[in-house]
Order: C-alpha cells, then sequence, then structure tokens
C-alpha cells in the first residue's frame, strides 16, 4: 500500500515504472469497488433540449427532417404542462421566425403538427405572432412584417375561412391609397413587396383551392408592381458608359410580379419551396389535415398613417454576377426560385449581422433549407454542368449564396451595414469552403471587372475596396495574367484605373515590396521605385527645385521648433523672390515649402503629423483667408509629397478639414475643378466623398437636434437658424460639384476647350468619367434631401421659457429623435 502511495506522478511515462504502474493494476482489479470519483450526472431540462433542437432544424443533411418536426412537436405536446417548456416553445418559434427566415417552412410545418395534438397551443402561437404583427406595422418594421406574414402563410391550412388573404387585401388598399396621393412613396411598393413574397408560402402550404384566390390578388396587385417606381433609375447599378445604351434594370417588384402570373398559369408548382408538413399525410390516419381544428386569425390592423420606418425605403433592383453564363448556376429572372431564393438570402445576411461566422455557415448550407432537387451537388466544378442530364437543375448553392452577399454589398444608394461586414461574410464562407466558393468568387471577380466601365461608379469602387481585402485575406494571390493586355491602356481607361487603384488599396493593406513580388513581370512597372520608400525624398534637398535653400532653411527651422517670428523673414524672403519672378500669387511658394515640410517632419507617422500640424495650425489657418490659390496648394503639396502613397495624403487632407484649415470647398475645387484626369483617380473619389461625407453627416447632426423635444422657442430659434446655415453650406457645396461636374460631363470645361476639339478618345474618357461622378453625386443629394423631408415630418412639442431642458442644464440627457444615418459612418 506504501508503494501504490508512493507512486510516480509522471502518470508511469517515466522508465522504471513498470511494476508501479502492474501495482495500480492488480490493486484495482482486487478491489470490489471503483474507489474513482463518480461525474455527477446531469439532466439536461426539457425546454433547453427541445430549444436546442428546434434552433437546429433542417441544419443537417444526414436527418430526416420530417422526423424532427413530429419529435419536437410530440415532445412539446406530452409535456404541455411544463409551463417553462411550453412558454419558452411559443417564444422561440416566433424568434426563429423572424431571425432564420430559411426555416420558416418547417417552423410552420411544426406548429401544424402540433396544432393535431394540441389546438390550444396554435391559437397561443397565432395570438402571439399577429401581436408581433401589429407592432412590426406601427413602428415601420416591414421586414419583419413580411417575415412573420410569410410565416402565418405557412399557416393557412390550420386557419378558418380566408385567414391571411384578409390581410393581403388590407395592405393591397391601403398601398394604391398611398401611390395614388404620391406616385413617388416608396411605403406602397414596400407593402405590395410584402404581398407577393407572402403568397407563395400560403401556395406551398397545406392549404386548399386557393388557386383563384392567388391568381385576383396577383392581378390586382399588378397596378403598383408593374409600374416602374420614379426612383428606379437612381439606384441603377448599371446605367451604362455614355457610349452604349444602357440596359433596363429590373426592379425586384416587377420581376417577381411576372414570376407570380407565370405560377399561376402553371399550377403553382412552386418546386423550390419545400413542403415538410406533408409528413402529416404518412400518418395512419386517412386525412389528418382535415379532421384538425380550424382558427380565426386575429385581427391585424392596418393603421391610417403608416411610416417608412427607420431604414430608407428605395425601389429594389435584381443584381447577379452570375446572369449571362453559358450555363445556368443560379436561378434565370423568369424563374421565381430567383427572388424566393434571394429574399431569404438577402433577409438572413442582414439579420444576422451580429455574427458573421454564423451567417457564413448559413450560406454554406443553403441547400438544406429549399427542396432537395433545387440544387446541384456542393463544389461541384463549372465544367461538368454541362455533362447534367435532361432538366436537372444546374444551380449552385454557392453561386446563389455568394450572389446574395453581392447584391447587398453593391446595394444603392446604400446597403443596410457597413460594406466590411459583406466583405467579412465572403472571406468567411471561402475559410469555411473554399473548394465551393473560390471558384464562385473568381466568376464574379471576372464578371465584374468586365463590366466596371459601365457599372454605376460609387459600386466599381466598391468592388476595387473589397477585391483588395479579400486578396489581403488569402496571400495577395490572383491571376494576374488574365489582365495583363490592359497594363498598356491609358490610365484614364477605367479598367487600368480599376488595377491601378487596387494596387494602391493592396500596399496599404501591406507594404510594395510584398505586392509586387505577387505581381507578373508586366505589371513591376506600376510600383515605382517611390511607392517602396518608406519615407518620400524632400524635394527641396535638390538644388534645382526653385526655393531650395529657403525650403530647407524652413525645415531646419521647424525641425528645432522655431518659433514664428523666425521662421517669418524665410517666407518674406520666398515671397520676394516669387515677386522678382512674376509669379501669380507669391504665397503659393512660401505656401508650398512650409507645407512640404510639416509633411516631411511628419513623414515617420499620423501623430508625427498631426503634432506638427498642431504647432503650426495658426500660420496655417491664416492662409486659407489671404488666397484661395494657397489654400489649394496645400493640398497640392500634401498630395504631391505623397504622391507614391496617395492613401497617407487623403488622410492627411481630412486631418486638415478636422483643423478647418482647409474647407470642404477648396477640397472639391482642388479635386474636380482643375485637371479632368483626376476625376479616374481613385483616391481622389476617396477624398471627394468623405468630404461630402462630413458636410452631410453635420447637416444631419443638427437637423437632429433642431427635433430635440423640450426646447424653449428661444433656444429653438437659435437650433433652426444653425440647421437652415448647414443646410445651406451643403447645397451650396453640391452646387458647386454640380458645376464643376457638369462641365467635364459635356465637355464645355475650359481646359478640355483648350487642348483639342472634344474628339479625341481621351477627351471622350474625361466626359464619361464627368457623367459617372455627375451621377453618384446627384444621387447623394437626393437621399440627403428625401431624408431631411422624412425628418422634418416628425413632431416635436416646445415648453414654456425657462422649463426647458437646455435651461436648466440637461441637455446631455435629452433623448433625441433616432434617426438613421444612410450610409454616414
Amino acid at each position: 500500500m506504501a508503494d501504490y502511495d508512493r507512486g510516480p506522478r509522471d502518470g508511469g511515462r517515466g522508465r522504471g515504472n513498470y511494476n508501479n504502474n502492474n501495482r495500480k493494476r492488480r490493486y484495482r482489479d482486487d478491489d470490489d469497488f471503483d474507489r474513482r470519483p463518480q461525474r455527477r450526472r446531469y439532466e439536461e431540462p426539457l425546454s433547453v433540449k427541445v430549444r436546442r433542437q428546434l434552433l437546429s432544424i433542417a441544419e443537417s443533411a444526414l436527418k430526416r427532417v420530417e422526423d424532427e418536426i413530429v419529435s419536437i412537436a410530440k415532445t412539446v405536446c406530452d409535456n404541455y404542462e411544463d409551463e417553462e417548456l411550453r412558454n419558452s416553445f411559443y417564444d422561440l418559434v416566433i424568434q426563429l421566425v423572424v431571425e432564420q427566415p430559411f426555416k420558416t417552412p418547417f417552423v410552420a410545418a411544426v406548429v401544424l403538427v402540433v396544432n393535431t395534438m394540441r389546438a390550444e397551443m396554435v391559437a397561443e402561437i397565432l395570438k402571439r405572432a399577429t401581436e408581433r404583427v401589429n407592432t412590426c406595422v406601427q413602428m415601420g418594421e416591414w421586414r419583419e412584417t413580411k417575415l412573420l406574414m410569410k410565416f402565418l402563410g405557412g399557416l393557412q391550412g390550420a386557419l378558418e375561412g380566408d385567414g391571411v388573404w384578409l390581410v393581403l387585401q388590407d395592405l393591397l388598399s391601403k398601398a394604391i391609397d398611398l401611390q395614388t396621393e404620391n406616385n413617388e412613396e416608396t411605403i406602397g411598393p414596400e407593402l405590395v413587396k410584402i404581398i407577393l413574397f407572402t403568397i407563395p408560402y400560403i401556395m406551398a402550404s397545406s392549404a386548399t383551392d386557393m388557386q383563384e384566390k392567388a391568381a385576383g390578388m396577383v392581378e390586382n396587385a399588378d397596378i403598383i408592381a408593374s409600374e416602374p417606381h420614379v426612383l428606379q433609375a437612381l439606384v441603377d447599378p448599371y446605367p451604362g458608359n455614355g457610349n452604349e445604351e444602357a440596359t433596363a434594370p429590373n426592379g425586384v417588384l416587377s420581376l417577381l410580379q411576372k414570376q407570380l402570373q407565370g405560377e399561376a398559369a402553371n399550377g403553382w408548382e412552386l418546386s423550390c419551396l419545400p413542403r415538410p408538413w406533408k409528413v402529416l399525410l404518412e400518418t395512419e390516419q386517412e386525412n389528418p389535415l382535415a379532421s384538425t381544428t380550424k382558427h380565426p386569425l386575429p385581427a391585424i390592423v392596418i393603421p391610417e398613417a403608416v411610416t417608412a420606418g427607420p431604414r430608407p425605403l428605395f425601389p429594389e433592383l435584381y443584381f447577379s454576377v452570375y446572369a449571362h453564363q453559358d450555363v445556368e448556376t443560379v436561378p434565370p429572372m423568369t424563374d421565381i426560385a430567383s427572388c424566393l431564393l434571394r429574399d431569404a438570402l438577402v433577409d438572413t445576411i442582414n439579420i444576422l449581422d451580429f455574427n458573421r461566422n454564423a451567417t457564413a455557415r448559413f450560406l454554406i448550407d443553403i441547400d438544406c433549407y429549399f427542396s432537395p432537387d433545387t440544387f446541384v451537388k456542393r463544389a461541384t466544378p463549372f465544367d461538368r454542368l454541362r455533362d447534367v442530364e435532361g432538366d436537372k437543375s444546374t444551380w449552385k448553392p454557392e453561386d446563389v449564396a455568394v450572389d446574395a452577399v453581392f447584391s447587398q454589398l453593391f446595394q444603392l444608394p446604400s446597403p443596410e451595414h457597413k460594406l466590411v461586414y459583406y466583405h467579412s461574410i465572403l472571406t468567411e464562407s471561402c475559410k469555411l469552403a473554399p473548394a465551393a466558393i473560390a471558384p464562385s468568387l473568381g466568376r464574379a471577380i471576372r464578371f465584374l471587372y468586365r463590366n466596371v466601365d459601365s457599372m454605376d461608379l460609387e459600386l466599381s469602387y466598391r468592388f476595387m475596396d473589397w477585391f483588395a481585402h479579400h486578396l489581403s485575406n488569402f496571400g495577395f494571390t490572383w491571376k494576374w495574367t488574365e489582365w495583363i493586355d490592359d497594363v498598356e491602356l491609358p490610365g484614364t481607361d477605367p479598367k487600368k484605373a480599376f488595377i491601378e487603384g487596387a494596387l494602391d488599396k493592396e500596399i496599404r493593406l501591406s507594404f510594395a515590396q510584398r505586392i509586387k513580388g505577387t505581381l507578373p513581370a508586366p505589371y513591376q512597372q506600376l510600383i515605382t521605385e517611390g511607392k517602396e520608400k518608406d519615407t518620400p525624398d524632400f524635394k527641396y534637398n535638390d538644388d534645382a527645385v526653385p526655393f531650395a535653400q529657403e525650403g530647407r532653411a524652413i525645415l531646419a527651422l521647424l525641425k528645432r521648433k522655431a518659433p514664428e517670428d523666425e521662421i517669418q523673414p524665410v517666407i518674406d524672403q520666398i515671397r520676394q523672390l516669387a515677386l522678382d519672378m512674376n509669379l501669380p500669387d507669391p504665397l503659393v511658394p512660401s505656401t508650398d515649402a512650409y507645407m512640404t515640410s510639416i509633411c516631411y517632419i511628419g513623414s515617420k507617422s499620423l501623430s508625427h503629423v498631426l503634432s506638427s500640424i498642431e504647432r503650426c495650425r495658426e500660420r496655417l489657418l491664416a492662409i486659407g483667408p489671404r488666397s484661395s490659390d494657397a489654400r489649394k496648394q496645400i493640398i497640392d503639396s500634401v498630395m504631391d509629397y505623397w504622391k507614391d502613397q496617395p492613401g497617407i495624403g487623403v488622410n492627411i487632407v481630412d486631418k486638415l478639414l478636422n483643423y478647418t484649415i482647409l474647407s470642404p470647398g477648396s477640397v472639391i475645387e482642388w479635386a474636380v475643378s482643375q485637371h479632368g484626369n483626376r476625376l479616374s483617380m481613385s483616391y481622389v473619389y476617396e477624398m471627394v466623398s468623405l468630404t461630402i461625407g462630413k458636410v452631410t453627416g453635420r447637416t444631419r447632426q443638427v437637423v437632429r437636434s433642431s427635433k430635440v423635444p423640450g426646447l424653449t422657442a428661444e433656444q429653438r430659434t437659435l437650433v433652426v437658424q444653425s440647421m437652415q446655415a448647414e443646410r445651406k453650406s451643403m447645397k451650396d457645396l453640391f452646387a458647386l460639384m454640380e458645376d464643376s461636374l457638369v462641365s467635364w460631363a459635356t465637355g464645355s470645361k475650359d481646359q478640355v476647350m483648350q487642348s483639342g476639339d472634344g474628339t479625341s478618345d481621351e477627351e471622350a474618357v474625361i466626359r464619361q468619367w464627368g457623367e459617372r461622378w455627375l451621377r453618384v453625386f446627384r444621387r447623394k443629394y437626393a437621399v440627403e434631401e428625401a431624408w431631411f423631408v422624412e425628418v422634418e415630418k416628425v413632431p416635436v412639442i416646445d415648453v414654456a421659457p425657462g422649463e426647458g431642458v437646455l435651461a436648466n442644464g440637461n441637455a446631455d440627457k435629452v433623448d433625441e429623435v433616432e434617426m438613421k444615418d444612410d450610409g454616414i459612418e
């Protein structure tokens, strides 16, 4: 026994422990019982077990989903007296429907099976679901309303009378009223979209004899669905490139309308939607569906005044990167599956934004949630699709999923979430299933690149950002050899501009030498020697540069943090030399030397340049009021110093805007007023977008403050005056953009008129760039104006003088009216 107690601590792994190990085994063999401590047994609560089962329903292709449905329903009904289980089931059914739309038909099937055992439970679910619908309608939560209506549509077979059809009729009546009052109204089409997406779920439910009602509803909705919305052209992803006629955009609403009319003619086959409720027909009863209890649908009330809700409503267009292949890998737009699959995917992507990994997993497993023959086997190579025999589907589940993500990444005027969220979904999907997703992404990239010149300009830059970001996650590897011919194109060509912009983005995410090593030989010229330097050269070190001696003197003074009175004589010396040389503005060369020195001193890091700007802020602030050319020279100096790494220059210009050293107008003038070739440079578009974003963001902030409840009349007057001033500044900025871009788009710019007769290829390309820019910023202005109109509808409550929340110092506790910043981050 003593030897056993002194057994080795290494578990018998060392030498000489064979006997000790044998003793341990002999001791245990001879004992009458096992002395090892027993782990406490844990019985999982039934509510937790059912929750796990319901949450994972249909997720595994190895389990028969019909058996899962019956098992869940039977467990819940057999344990009806368990209040915790019952309430958990009720809550989870509603939660699952609005958070995981793929599972709606399966959850509805569970409820239908429950109806054969415990009808009172179904009555409670209907009560809770309709209460949720009423709340969503009041708040303008139209997506959640649509999801709940699809769920109720799946339960139509358990409802008495017309059931869901009465609600759809009320929605249609409201939509027609809204459109009659104002044809630019966006809520009406949204209500019709809810109707048209609910009908397929009713027709795929256990309900019978619904063909006539469905056909009538589709026919009645045609008055709104078939008419293109007036704002549709505003959000067209392919407006054309100015040289060829743009293709007509496909609105989701009109597309779905035509597809439903086709389904009505073909007997409502709806082959992609699963029908798990048919498990009830496998029972021994003759017709269990006919004998189940029919429930009245609790009232769903459409209010007299409906609201657009927290999300901006714009016409939705059908965007696909796989629509024009020689083999169909996604449903064609003539097939209703294209809209039904896309709808479920898009809702899942946007609802689960808090967990990109779960979202990616759902996208990979999409084939689990639709009819078995909807897709080909996962990761089937594209070339093998040609060998698919007969009428079998050639739709690739990964293509359908990737297509849906791109439709959101390229949503106009702005996606629902930050662009990086959609980037991350594609990255995670590629990591989860590289063999399936990577080839799909490759074909998508090639399609987008082919169309980069006819794509909306904002979307082409979104594509560029995603492309560079995606490559950074996978070793910056891409088949650049496919685009070698485009390397020799002029810099203003859209494809060459895309290549240069993408490489610049890659360098920002890594470093020049690393990126250069991933490129074929013809691309090497695009990574210049200057891009490989960590610190750009100080141009005044070259004596051939004008004012070189004075530039070096300013640098030396700034380096030792000399006071301004020591720097001023050097500045005056440059100005005098400029006057002697008859330069137009003597303040320009001194500003160039001063700002270039600041950039050189701050080239180590952003914190260095910010501290340098802080020290020199007073002089820089004084430049703007004295000379607009000198103020633009500040930008010229920054961008010239960082010409090989323009992303850093854009960042510095953005900081100078924050310091009010630069005005938004000066940035716009520098970017779009002088040189037409700047319109093709990605960093110039980035600079302008950031500037416009700052102005519109500031304007929205002030407008929202005017809606704070509890202000006195005097306080509101001051806020309104500030709001009007900000709105005027914003309008003036957009007007400046409009004037400059119209000149480039029409070829009437002075620089264009002086350089040629307007018929050269280069001039035609610049006009094309002007048209593309003009369209983007006209849309941005239209979005801001629409946002302001919606905010103006929000009522506010004033108080008597001396009683306002601002009067007693509690302004920071005021609950502001919540308004979503559409696309402004």
